[in-house]
């Protein structure tokens, strides 16, 4: 996802939204990062220190960071940003109420929507993306991962000149 938003942004268009990053800490995974892509704010989407919030695994979900950081990067890009980008929708995500209806703001947009969802993700934005017949859902597999963004950034460039 990186490196597509970094190709589109070389050709002039403005990205808002989210990503998430693993964060690791003397090589061993302690949470998920949220950035705001706009304003570049930080946040814990989950923590293995994290004191509340939906159980996942050994991380808990960061419901405020979540909405405050992700859900509202996400609103905030349907207003000023070219394009959008949700990295990830995944279960932890799919907690916030806020996050969901922030995710079918931006589906209801005008703007591209670009996004990752996690292969374990179920519930109603998954069947609204599968339903709606200008999305295309492409799936990362070992034979694809190192040049798909490649096939991304051709079909984004394509939509974003219309």
């Amino acid at each position: 996802m990186l490196r597509v938003i970094e190709r589109l942004e070389k050709s002039g268009y403005v990205p808002g939204g989210m990503v998430s990053r693993e964060f690791r800490q003397k090589g061993t995974r302690i949470g998920f990062q949220i950035i705001n892509l706009q304003t570049d704010e930080k946040g814990w989407l989950a923590h293995i220190n994290q004191p509340f919030g939906p159980k996942i695994g050994k991380y808990r979900v960061n419901l405020q960071d979540l909405e405050q950081i992700g859900a509202r990067s996400i609103s905030d890009a349907v207003k000023k940003a070219d394009f959008i980008v949700i990295d990830e929708i995944g279960p932890m995500e799919l907690y916030s109420k806020a996050f969901v209806n922030a995710v079918f703001e931006a589906l209801n947009s005008n703007k591209l929507v670009i996004g990752t969802i996690h292969w374990r993700a179920r519930g109603r934005i998954i069947e609204a993306v599968k339903k709606n017949v200008e999305a295309e859902i492409i799936e990362v597999t070992q034979q694809n991962r190192e040049h798909l963004h490649e096939i991304v950034v051709e079909k984004c460039l394509k939509l974003l000149k219309v």
